[in-house]
């Protein structure tokens, strides 16, 4: 397993919608390896493939309790089908804009399809974390970041301040 770099903001690589993956096979198995590697070394619960610059349609979840152990979850193509009409906020980060929070209104449950490690269809009803997790990393899936769904005047404002350090960290 190896720890990636992770994508930073802003990137343009953020923005890009990811392909679907083709086939699971020992590549995507190792993918995922790398993916978990890097997002406990960050630490965070949630990573998408494009954060580490790979441009495929997965992600990988942990939202268990330090005292639970871990509990890692492997998202192939996945896609929302069923959303409540109820809602939720929880005040959401993001490892590619680090250090930057703010609370995210979603719907409070989610019903995904996707295909797991082996490489077998399923289906997930989350709730409370997950689901938000979950809608935050197939966001990243289509381009979309958490500050999209935040005013304009402070995501212009997070915006700003991730290009002005980018130049500095070039200059």
């Amino acid at each position: 397993m190896t720890i990636k770099p992770l994508i930073i903001l802003p990137d343009p690589l953020l923005r890009q919608v990811s392909k679907p993956v083709e086939q699971v096979d020992s590549e995507i198995a190792r993918l995922a390896d790398d993916m978990l590697e890097t997002m406990y070394d960050a630490p965070g619960i949630g990573l998408a493939a494009i954060q580490i610059g790979v441009p495929r349609r997965m992600l990988v979840i942990d939202v268990s309790k330090e005292d639970e152990g871990k509990k890692p979850l492997v998202f192939i193509n996945p896609e929302i089908i069923a959303s409540s009409d109820e809602r939720s906020v929880y005040e959401e980060g993001c490892l590619s804009i680090p250090d930057y929070y703010a609370e995210v209104e979603r719907p409070a449950t989610v019903t995904v399809n996707f295909v797991d490690r082996e490489g077998k269809e399923q289906t997930i009803e989350a709730d409370g974390l997950l689901a938000t997790c979950l809608q935050h990393e197939i966001d990243h899936l289509n381009g979309v970041l958490f500050i999209d769904h935040i005013s304009r005047l402070k995501r212009e404002m997070v915006i700003k301040k991730f290009t002005k350090a980018a130049r500095s960290r070039t200059a």
